[in-house]
């Protein structure tokens, strides 16, 4: 039978094949992230509000808008491209709560002090500060007392310490004080006595972790090799170090030699179910800090016999 023209189903014409796309590529973490505020914006920051009068300052004479914009910065560049410190054991830093933060002391002049507090800020989750307890010392001079209480410093005392510690603070001590800091070259990574292990105590009543932390680096970037004790006394001062550079080479001879440093925050010992009546007891107050002492010194001793180089780490 003949196909009539009023039988054939004119074919619709077929639609063209959607182009596939490939998938955009989702943002990675960092750029879903805000930008960090620029050493410039926070500055500009820090000086509409020095001018508004919009500033927090709480009880101790922290300012931690003057100490994030103006003090920490130039120190953050010694940190990252002079010392180049490296940080290992920052999870031990407790997130929520206070805890005490026990160092070894070196280096003649307190850069480790000063080195430790940025590594607890710019490695805590939430930026803590880190609020030293300074010696008498710090507090008598004209300027640095100043500068020592803006930037989260107080005098090392035990109420204070616990103030700041059952606040929620992260609160740094160096047990060994002048005479760690002071000691001869000779003696380098040998830790002093920790004193009478006030600040055991201090972490007992305020119920809070000692986090023990050992530095690397410190001990040589001023070789002490002699001590010029009649003129330190003359001055008021604990020592007067003689260094390979100073004082042959007058003020050239107090920039710190750029070792290698890391500085490693152990495991928490925690203090909180140490009975009240047991804090109070002296003996068991310098048993906890030999402890930590011993603690540190062995943590010390396997760092410094890893490290292959003094300045390259």
């Amino acid at each position: 039978m003949p196909v009539q023209e009023a039988d054939v189903i004119p074919l619709r014409p077929r639609a063209p094949e959607p182009t596939v796309r490939p998938p955009r590529p989702l943002a990675s973490v960092t750029e879903l992230r805000p930008r960090p505020e620029s050493v410039a914006d926070r500055l500009a920051g820090f000086v509409r509000n020095r001018l508004r009068g919009d500033y927090p300052v709480d009880e101790f004479g922290f300012d931690p808008q003057l100490t994030d914009a103006v003090v920490m910065p130039p120190l953050r560049m010694i940190y990252e491209r002079w010392f180049r410190v490296e940080v290992t054991g920052a999870a031990n830093l407790p997130v929520d709560g206070g805890a005490l933060i026990v160092a070894n002391h070196s280096g003649t002049l307190p850069w480790d002090a000063v080195m430790t507090a940025i590594a607890v800020h710019d490695n805590h989750p939430r930026g803590k500060h880190l609020r030293m307890l300074g010696a008498d010392l710090v507090f008598k001079v004209p300027g640095l007392s100043a500068l020592a209480r803006r930037t989260g410093q107080t005098l090392a005392c035990g109420a204070d310490a616990q103030r700041l510690l059952r606040s929620g603070e992260l609160v740094g001590v160096w047990p060994e004080g002048f005479k760690g800091i002071g000691k001869p070259f000779s003696e380098r990574y040998r830790l002093q006595r920790f004193g009478r292990g006030g600040f055991a105590r201090t972490a007992m009543k305020a119920g809070v972790p000692i986090v023990p932390c050992s530095i690397v680096g410190a001990e040589e970037i001023y070789p002490k090799v002699a001590d010029l004790k009649p003129l330190a006394k003359l001055l008021g001062l604990p020592y007067l170090p003689v260094t390979p550079f100073f004082p042959l080479l007058g003020p050239l001879g107090a920039i710190p030699l750029p070792t290698k440093w890391r500085i490693d925050f152990g495991e928490p010992i925690h203090t909180g179910l140490v009975d009240q009546a047991e804090a109070d007891d002296h003996g068991v107050g310098l048993e906890l800090a030999e402890y930590v002492r011993d603690t540190i010194q062995k943590t010390l001793d396997s760092m410094v016999a890893e490290r292959r180089s003094v300045f390259r780490g």
